[in-house]
C-alpha cells in the first residue's frame, strides 16, 4: 500500500528545513526548494533544475505540492476575481482578489464555514464544518499569485511583477479559532524566500478572540483588524455572539496590549452599517467614548462597511446619507474614518457575502428554520435585535 505523500505547502520555513534534514539534505536545499514552490509556483520536482537529481528523486517518492482544486473562477465587472476551492468532504471555500491602482489585495479563508455566526454575515449562516490546513490556506495565495501571473503574461520568480501585494485574512472563518495553521501560513507569507510580504501589508481580521490576540502578538504580529460592529455590549451580544464571552472592555484591553507588538500604530475597527440597528448618532458617540474619550484610549481608525444584504439576515443597509453622517461624528472627534467601497457584489464577492459550500456540523440552517417557524407563530419581531435604553 502506498504511503500518503507529504504536502510541502503545509510547511513554514523552519518546518521545511526540518523535513529536508530528515531526507538527509542540508539547510540551503530547503531554501532552494521553498523558492521553487513559493516564488516560481512550480509543483513538478523535475523542473527544479538546481536541485540535485538524488534530492528530486527523494521528493518524488515522498512529497507533493498540492493546493485545493479550483471549482469555479468568476471576474466581476470591476475586476474583482473570486475563486471557489474544493477542500474535500463536500466543502468549498472562497478566495477574492481585489485589484486597485497601486496594489492587489487577496482575501483568504481560514475555515470551511464559521462558528461565530455574526448576524450580518452570510458565511456564518452556512454553519461550520472544519478548520483548513496550512496547505489549504497558503494554497489560496500560491494558486492566486501564479494564476494572476499566467493571466497577465507575467513571468514567475522574483523578477516578475508581484500581483498580490497585500493579504487580508478576512475570508470565510475566524482565523484565531484556527490559530496554528493560520500562523504557519502567515510565516510563509512574510518569509523572504517565499512571498516576502511586509507585516504591514498582511492583515488578520478577528471578531475578538481575546486570548488568541495576545498569542498572535507573541508569535507573529501582523496588522490587526477587529470586527466591532456595535458600540455597546448589549448590542454587540446580538450581532457578534462571541462578545458574550469576550465583552468590549476585555477586547479593548487586548487591542491596547497588541499595539506594543504590532507593525502599525493603530487598530482597524470594522463596522458594518445596519439600518436602524447600529447606525444612530448615539452609536457613533458611544464609539468615541469607547476608543478615545476614556482613561484608556485605543489608537485606531474605523472602516465603515455598507451592509451587503442576504435574505436570511432580516437586516437592511444604512443609506449613504446616514453612513456619511455617522462617519462625520467620528471624524469630528479626531478619529480617522473611511467608508469601504463595495467591490465584487455582482459575483457575491463583497464583504460578508462569502458563503462557499459547507457540510454544516453546527446545524445553523436547521436552527434558522426553527426561528422562522417561531416568527410565523409569534410575530415577525420574535428574536429581533433591539437596543434597550439604559
Amino acid at each position: 500500500m502506498n504511503m500518503a505523500l507529504t504536502n510541502l505547502l503545509d510547511f513554514d520555513p523552519a518546518q521545511l528545513a526540518a523535513y529536508c534534514a530528515e531526507l538527509g539534505e542540508k539547510p540551503f536545499r530547503a531554501k532552494q526548494l521553498q523558492r521553487w514552490i513559493h516564488q516560481f509556483g512550480v509543483a513538478d520536482f523535475d523542473q527544479m533544475s538546481d536541485l540535485a537529481k538524488s534530492f528530486r528523486e527523494k521528493l518524488k517518492q515522498n512529497a507533493a505540492i498540492t493546493a485545493p482544486a479550483i471549482i469555479s473562477d468568476h471576474t466581476s465587472a470591476d475586476g474583482t476575481r473570486k475563486w471557489l476551492f474544493d477542500v474535500g468532504q463536500g466543502n468549498a471555500v472562497e478566495t477574492v482578489f481585489i485589484p486597485e491602482e497601486n496594489r492587489g489585495t487577496l482575501c483568504i479563508s481560514t475555515q470551511a464555514g464559521c462558528a461565530v455566526n455574526c448576524r450580518f454575515c452570510s458565511t456564518g449562516k452556512q454553519g461550520f464544518s472544519r478548520n483548513l490546513s496550512v496547505g489549504e490556506i497558503i494554497g489560496q495565495l500560491w494558486m492566486a499569485e501564479f494564476e494572476l501571473r499566467r493571466t497577465k503574461g507575467v513571468e514567475p520568480g522574483p523578477k516578475g511583477e508581484r500581483q498580490i501585494t497585500n493579504v487580508v485574512m478576512m475570508g470565510m472563518g475566524e482565523p484565531l479559532l484556527n490559530f496554528e495553521p493560520t500562523v504557519t501560513a502567515l510565516k510563509l507569507m512574510l518569509d523572504d524566500n517565499a512571498y516576502g510580504l511586509s507585516r504591514r501589508r498582511v492583515t488578520l481580521s478577528t471578531s475578538g478572540v481575546v486570548p488568541m490576540i495576545d498569542k498572535l502578538a507573541q508569535e507573529c504580529p501582523v496588522a490587526l483588524a477587529v470586527s466591532l460592529h456595535a458600540s455597546n455590549d448589549n448590542l454587540r451580544d446580538g450581532l457578534v455572539p462571541l462578545n458574550r464571552k469576550y465583552p468590549l472592555a476585555d477586547l479593548m484591553a487586548a487591542c491596547r496590549r497588541y499595539l506594543d507588538f504590532a507593525p502599525r500604530d493603530f487598530i482597524t475597527f470594522e463596522y458594518c452599517m445596519l439600518d436602524g440597528v447600529n447606525d444612530g448618532d448615539e452609536n457613533a458617540r458611544e464609539l468615541v467614548r469607547l476608543v478615545k474619550d476614556n482613561p484608556h484610549p485605543v489608537p485606531c481608525k474605523f472602516n465603515l462597511i455598507p451592509f451587503n444584504p442576504f435574505p436570511e439576515s432580516g437586516l437592511v443597509r444604512s443609506n449613504n446619507k446616514r453612513i456619511k453622517a455617522f462617519a462625520q461624528i467620528l471624524m469630528d472627534a479626531g478619529i480617522v474614518t473611511t467608508i469601504r467601497k463595495t467591490r465584487g457584489d455582482d459575483i457575491d464577492a463583497a464583504c460578508g457575502q462569502l458563503a462557499g459550500e459547507v457540510q454544516d456540523r453546527t446545524r445553523v440552517q436547521e436552527r434558522m428554520q426553527k426561528m422562522a417557524e417561531y416568527q410565523n407563530k409569534y410575530g415577525k419581531n420574535f428574536g429581533r435585535i433591539v437596543q434597550v435604553p439604559t
